[in-house]
Order: structure tokens, then sequence, then C-alpha cells
């Protein structure tokens, strides 16, 4: 993840603050499948194609680019620059340990992952996920508030807390996510030099490094649980006024919740667009990333 193959280097690279910001950005390409996946984690009655129609019917193709601007901007931004620079040092840091590379890239991605889940992502994934799942008003006439009406909102009526709602979860989300998705695919990319017969010192091609990180990416969705449990304590749709949930929801609670409402299955909701999202995001910031890190 934009770290240098060679485990003695010294020094902090804070040219990863950069690449993180910039390679992240990149990554808000994917904000159709981020909808899809936070539509059907909300409304976890809804198949695949209901919650396409249901998006669509939200704005057409500008629905399923809800969130994108300012919150999914601000986010990516930010968190890439915590992740990339954190993951990277921790990461060099313990490969000049001799840890292996699959071992140091999971705790590089666990440790950027909590980084960046505090720094940075607490309010912004609250507001894009209350951008996203705010109960639809076009029917009634009435015009739905802007993203910054909805923040304001937000922020009078529940102060720091209320727009950092849910920050828990998305710590334990993004410490599994990037801790995963590294670890796997550090870890894929070791059996591939193996399979081609190369050292460890020797480079892979780019094919070979954008696939370690689609397997990367794919694999790490085993967490979805976290993710729909984030979604859920962050959402703003209709379904929240449910009698059954909780008033105050805290991440063990919300799991209850959700299993009693709708079983194990509901935990999984939304995690076929997650596998497209989580092997873009990894290709983006980690073989993408190690080139520009390396350039």
């Amino acid at each position: 993840m934009g770290v240098s193959s060679e485990p003695g280097q010294k020094g902090v690279s804070w040219s990863n603050i950069a690449v993180g910001g910039i390679m992240n950005m990149v990554t808000t390409l994917g904000q159709p499948l981020e909808v899809l996946k936070t539509q059907m984690a909300a409304n976890r009655s809804q198949s695949m194609w209901n919650a396409c129609k249901t998006v669509w019917g939200r704005g057409g193709v500008a629905g399923f680019y809800q969130g994108l601007i300012p919150w999914a901007w601000i986010e990516a931004s930010t968190k890439g620059a915590v992740l990339v620079f954190t993951a990277s040092e921790v990461e060099t840091a313990t490969l000049a340990a001799g840890i292996n590379p699959a071992l140091a890239g999971l705790l590089g991605g666990m440790t950027g992952g909590v980084a960046q889940a505090y720094a940075t992502m607490g309010f912004t994934t609250c507001m894009k996920t209350a951008e996203i799942t705010r109960a639809k008003t076009a029917a009634t006439g009435v015009k739905p508030p802007s993203t910054w009406a909805v923040f304001g909102d937000i922020y009078r009526r529940e102060g720091l807390a209320g727009v950092n709602k849910g920050v828990n979860a998305v710590a334990v989300r993004q410490c599994t996510n990037w801790g995963s998705r590294m670890g796997f695919a550090r870890l894929a990319e070791d059996s591939i030099r193996k399979i081609r017969g190369k050292g460890e010192a020797d480079k892979l091609g780019a094919l070979d490094k954008i696939l370690a990180s689609s397997i990367g990416g794919a694999l790490a969705t085993w967490n979805q649980p976290i993710e729909v449990i984030r979604v859920e304590m962050q959402s703003m749709a209709k379904g929240t006024a449910n009698a059954n949930r909780p008033a105050k929801l805290t991440i063990l609670n919300t799991l209850n919740f959700i299993y009693k409402e709708n079983g194990l299955k509901g935990l999984y909701r939304g995690v076929t667009p997650r596998i497209g999202l989580g092997i873009w995001q990894t290709i983006c910031m980690v073989s993408f990333a190690d080139y520009v890190k390396a350039w």
C-alpha cells in the first residue's frame, strides 16, 4: 500500500498523505455501488432490482450519486490520506522487523483503518448515509432538505455525538476492512510470486497486482454484518421507526435487532455490490497506490 519494497527504508514518507488523498478520491467513481450497498443494508427487505428501482426513482442517474458531494469527497480525501500514511508507516516498520508481508499488511491495514475512522470518517460517513437513506418526500411534493440542512438539523438536536453517530461501528468496520483487504492482498501477492517462481524482491506485473488486490477486496467482505449494523445506526430510512428498534443504539443491540427482524440473511444484505466496491477500492488503494508511491 504505497510502501517501499525495501524493508530497511528509513524516515517518514510524508508523500503518502498526498498519495492516499488522491487515490481515495479515485475510489469515489464507485459511488453507485456505495449507494446500492447502503440502500439494501438500510432496507433489508429489498432485492437488488428493487433497490436499483428505488435509487433510480430518487432522480435517475443522479440518484446513484447521492452523498457524493460533498460528503463522499470530504470523506475520501481525508480518510485516504490518514489510511495510506498510517498503514504505510506501520507496514514498513513491521517489514523491517522481519514480519512476513501478509501479517505486515494486516497490521498496517488494521491500524490505518482505526485511525481513519476516528480521525475523519465519523461525521462524513454518518452524513453520507443520512443523505442516501433519508425518507423520500417527492411523492408529497415537498422538496427534500439539502445535505447541509440535514447536517445542521442533526447538529442542533444531538451535537457532535449526533454527527458522529455509529463511529465505533465505523472503526470496527474499517479495522477489519483494511486489515483484511491489505492482509489478503499481500498474501495473494506472495502466493502469485511462488506460482510465478519469483523471489520476495521480484516485482509483480500490473495484472498480477490487480488480481491480488481483487482477491483481497472480495474476501474482505466477510465482515458485511458490521457494515449493515453501521448503516442501521446511521440510517434515516423510514424503517427506523420500527417499534422494536432500540431507542439508543449500540453495536450489540443493533446486531440483535437486525437478527431478530431479518435473520442471518439480513446481516448480509448489500454484500453483492459491496464485493464490487471492495475490489475497486482495494485495486486503487493497494495496487495503484504502490505504483504512485514508487513514482
